[in-house]
């Protein structure tokens, strides 16, 4: 119950009620419901600024999560990419060229994705930057499977029609790893030495000791094993049958005689340096239906992925030739 409030009236010598003025409780009443409200708003403000919610820490961890994962995933993506990588270049260089097959354009299996904008719903939030960039670089890898692994589905449908052939032709390097010096020169174009002039160079030279064993890189029969073809000296030719001839020149001496049948992996002569040649070496030929070809797409059937790219490396340096 409130408290009556009085007051002395100097007139009347006497003490009077103090009577509350009209509209005044109204007021106060305005003062703390407008207090109230501005309390629960500054409250509110400073539990949204300052303390999180579930939801918003579960999301924070989680953004967190992804800005961690992200070197790791922009590595996987990188060694993806090389693995790949290879095996395109293998796709491209050995398996198509075994099947008579032209090699996939280099802008056909990097092509865009064309038409509208397909990371646009990605956008507007914190990490869109990191979201996308992983996103577009795995729609890329996607692609660029899809299209190898239509490559590889049509080369297993050739496959399954020519055992023979892939039984047939050069598959192994003519010297051993353990036996070479080095691999001294490749196909394409080289300085000659002896003229000094760059030459177009049509095989692969094989530095070895001489008398080193060379073996057969294909079964076939021996349709030449003879000194009388201009520079390469003692030099031997095995036709391997589908349009495949494979040669091995400035050899010592041989092991095979003309019209001998032999099977891959077999000793048919020694390094030398008959001929043409400025030091003991082989010098190796493929030729495709009398064109030569590089010998480097042969090598599948004994030489590791790392061993295939480091000789790729090897052939790749344009210097001297050694015929």
């Amino acid at each position: 119950m409130a408290k009556v409030k009085y007051y002395y009236d100097s007139e009347t010598l006497s003490y009077k009620k103090v009577e509350p003025k009209k509209g005044l409780f109204f007021k106060k009443f305005l003062f703390w419901i407008s207090s109230f409200i501005l309390a629960m708003i500054i409250g509110f403000f400073v539990l949204y600024n300052f303390f999180e919610t579930p939801n918003e820490k579960a999301l924070k961890r989680e953004v967190e999560y992804l800005k961690l994962n992200e070197g790791l995933h922009k590595k996987r993506i990188v060694q993806f990419e090389k693995v790949l990588r290879d095996l395109q270049e293998r796709d491209n260089n050995i398996y198509r060229t075994f099947f008579e097959l032209n090699p996939i354009p280099e802008e056909q299996r990097k092509a865009g994705f064309g038409g509208v904008n397909r990371y646009t719903p990605l956008d507007g939030f914190d990490n869109s930057e990191m979201i996308i960039d992983i996103t577009k670089n795995m729609d890329i890898l996607s692609k660029q499977l899809y299209i190898q692994s239509k490559s590889l589905d049509e080369i297993v449908r050739l496959a399954e029609k020519k055992e023979e052939l892939l039984a047939a032709i050069p598959a192994i390097q003519p010297v051993k790893n353990a036996d070479l010096t080095h691999m001294a020169s490749g196909f394409g174009w080289r300085t000659d030495p002896f003229l000094k002039t760059r030459k177009k160079h049509y095989g692969m030279d094989f530095t070895a000791p001489k008398g080193t064993k060379v073996y057969a890189t294909g079964p076939g029969k021996i349709i030449r094993a003879d000194a009388s073809s201009s520079g390469f000296g003692k030099h031997i030719r095995i036709d391997h049958g589908f349009g495949y001839v494979s040669l091995y020149a400035h050899l010592s001496k041989y092991n095979v005689r003309k019209g001998q049948r032999v099977k891959r992996g077999d000793l048919i002569g020694f390094v030398g340096s008959t001929g043409r040649s400025q030091a003991p070496h082989l010098h190796y030929e493929i030729r495709k239906n009398k064109e030569r070809i590089n010998p480097i797409n042969f090598y599948y059937g004994n030489l590791s992925p790392k061993e295939f790219e480091a000789m790729q490396k090897a052939a790749q340096i344009e210097g001297q030739s050694l015929d």
